[in-house]
């Protein structure tokens, strides 16, 4: 019964990083007339796309552990969940303004 916990936040883990993998948005489509701004608009908006994920998936398994630290007393756990899930909506934003920043460099190069 004690690993329990750890097969719940498991399976939550598997049903996070499923949605994140399969269920993203679509990278937009550049149709720009320099080659070179159409790459560095794709890896831009790829890299802010991925650390998104990492970021999405790092906060849901660091309240998974702050949860199960808070219900099993461990105080340890929970102040790694805490942690865990600070670095993830960090990750999260910089995924986000790196996308931003992708969507800009395509939107200027039109």
């Amino acid at each position: 019964m004690r690993g329990f916990p750890w097969i719940l936040a498991g399976i939550g883990i598997g049903i996070a990083a499923t949605y994140l993998l399969f269920v993203n948005e679509p990278e937009p489509a550049y149709d720009t007339s320099y080659d070179g701004f159409t790459d560095a608009a794709r890896k831009t908006y790829a890299w802010g796309a991925k650390k998104q994920a990492e970021g999405k998936l790092g906060s849901v398994a660091g309240a998974i552990k702050e949860g199960v630290g808070n219900l099993t007393g461990n105080q340890n756990l929970a102040d790694e969940g805490t942690a865990d899930r600070v670095v993830g909506d960090v990750k999260d934003a910089a995924g986000r303004v790196s996308q931003a920043v992708g969507q800009t460099i395509h939107d200027l190069n039109k």
